[in-house]
């Protein structure tokens, strides 16, 4: 089609408005290398030319223009697939090597000699275990992706043929299965394998890549741990941010794109509840916690249900309770973990208040000798996807892996804390990526079943091709973020 055009001769006066229209675009190709139809713009035409050319003329050199910018994003399969093995290896290692929030320090150093084998600069520790890696490609904008380090308390029990066996002793000492179940490994992986795939095309963009490797995301204290160890002072600042997660809400092969809010809000509480410890078969000399507890448990399910209005959103969900060591003590404590999403502030607001009314009028209706201990230990704020830039990243997302395969998806109830980065004046796209195998995906449509969430023993996402997938669409974001032509 260029070509084609490039042998057309305008009139001086159509060339004139044709010159007027097209200039940005000019100015965007020439900045891209973009063969441009010179010739066509630059150069004297004369002669006289059919009406249909000069309508058609302009809206075939724009669309030249954008399709050709929008290629120049995607990774191709041939880049892909030079680095799909080793990003896959990483994958399985990663899977079967599994650490705790916080203490991720063989997963780092893994990331960290991977990504300076590629001639990024690589800090480590920062905010504990956390990894920065720079690669700087001329003049332009900073721009960061972010992969989560750690794995959970989980056993691991789908059957693969590399699951997890790794146990590890926790903060509190108790010895506890440990498992990649939030995709976490596959991120990563994800983030290697983008990162050789720029390290290895630095024509095709420019600016500052930053590749951020955070830790304790589960505890959603490793990005604020992050940020108050320098990570936006001892670094450049990005000028924005991109991460992708991984879940069986879509088929491998998809991403789901969500405007404005992302996610909720998350409180982690941990309640204690005092008794009077004695034998269990003379409770008549105790004050029972495990049944001050019980108790504590249903009314704070009717908060939910009877307090907060009708339509909005929120989750109160009792994660553990611990007390007593032996069927015929009774103990003189228990301990409740709990955890809070909201969408909105004051729906928060409402819901953190009613959890300490109910504890405490539950605890004084039992009889308790000291109020409860409430302890408000994690949290952060929504996920917020900055519109405008979900709305940009679309175009090159769909050139990357097809119109059909990204969704427009609603917000999810989970929570994280890159919140603390978009906080920070980084406006941001999380992304999700689809990670259930599409057969079974498709099954689970039609029964009406559901597969295996994120957290549980039995996820799994469907690595290829949701690892081929990640990497495309990262490339594909990153590309286009660090070209002046898609400003």
């Amino acid at each position: 089609m260029v070509v084609g055009l490039a042998g057309l001769r305008f009139s001086a006066p159509f060339r004139a408005q044709l010159w007027s229209c097209t200039k940005p675009i000019y100015d965007t190709a020439c900045k891209l290398g973009h063969p441009l139809v010179a010739c066509c713009l630059a150069e004297p035409g004369v002669g006289r030319y059919h009406a249909w050319i000069m309508k058609t003329a302009t809206p075939l050199l724009l669309l030249s223009l954008v399709v050709s910018g929008y290629a120049q994003t995607v990774a191709s399969s041939k880049e892909v697939e030079a680095v799909y093995p080793a990003a896959h290896n990483l994958y399985i290692d990663l899977h079967q090597t599994p650490e705790l929030s916080s203490h991720e320090t063989q997963t780092a150093g893994k990331l960290a000699v991977r990504l300076r084998s590629l001639g990024y600069a690589v800090t480590e520790e920062v905010g504990g275990t956390g990894v920065v890696a720079i690669l700087n490609n001329g003049a332009g904008p900073t721009v960061m992706l972010r992969t989560e380090l750690d794995a959970l308390p989980v056993e691991e029990k789908t059957g693969l043929p590399y699951a997890s066996r790794v146990r590890a002793k926790d903060d509190s000492g108790r010895d506890v299965a440990v498992m990649h179940a939030c995709g976490h490994d596959l991120h990563m992986a994800a983030l290697v394998g983008t990162a050789d795939v720029m390290a290895h095309s630095k024509d095709s963009w420019h600016g500052t890549l930053m590749l951020i490797g955070q830790p304790a995301e589960e505890t959603i204290s490793g990005a604020r741990r992050m940020i108050d160890d320098g990570l936006f002072t001892r670094f450049p600042k990005p000028a924005v941010g991109v991460a992708f997660h991984v879940g069986n809400e879509l088929p491998a092969g998809q991403v789901g794109i969500t405007p404005g809010i992302y996610n909720t809000n998350a409180d982690s509480l941990r309640i204690t509840i005092y008794g009077k410890g004695g034998h269990g078969a003379a409770p008549q000399a105790t004050i029972d916690p495990i049944v001050i507890a019980a108790r504590t448990i249903l009314a704070l399910q009717t908060i939910v249900a009877r307090e907060v209005k009708p339509g909005e959103m929120a989750v109160v969900t009792v994660g553990y309770i611990r007390a007593g060591a032996k069927n015929n003590i009774i103990p003189d404590q228990a301990e409740l973990g709990l955890t809070v999403r909201t969408f909105k502030a004051d729906v928060r607001k409402q819901v953190l208040a009613a959890i300490a009314r109910i504890t405490k009028a539950e605890a004084l209706a039992g009889g308790a000798p000291q109020e409860p201990l409430i302890e408000h230990y994690e949290f952060t704020d929504s996920v917020y996807n900055d519109p405008a830039l979900a709305q940009r990243l679309r175009a090159p997302l769909e050139a990357a892996i097809g119109k059909q395969n990204v969704i427009t998806t609603e917000p999810i109830t989970p929570s994280e804390d890159y919140a603390f980065f978009i906080e920070q004046g980084v406006p941001s796209l999380y992304v999700s990526l689809g990670g259930a195998d599409p057969q079974k995906y498709a099954e689970s449509r039609n029964s009406g079943t559901l597969l295996p969430s994120n957290h549980s023993p039995y996820f799994a996402p469907d690595v290829d091709p949701a690892l081929h997938t990640g990497i495309q669409a990262e490339v594909a974001v990153l590309r286009n973020l660090l070209n002046g032509a898609a400003q």
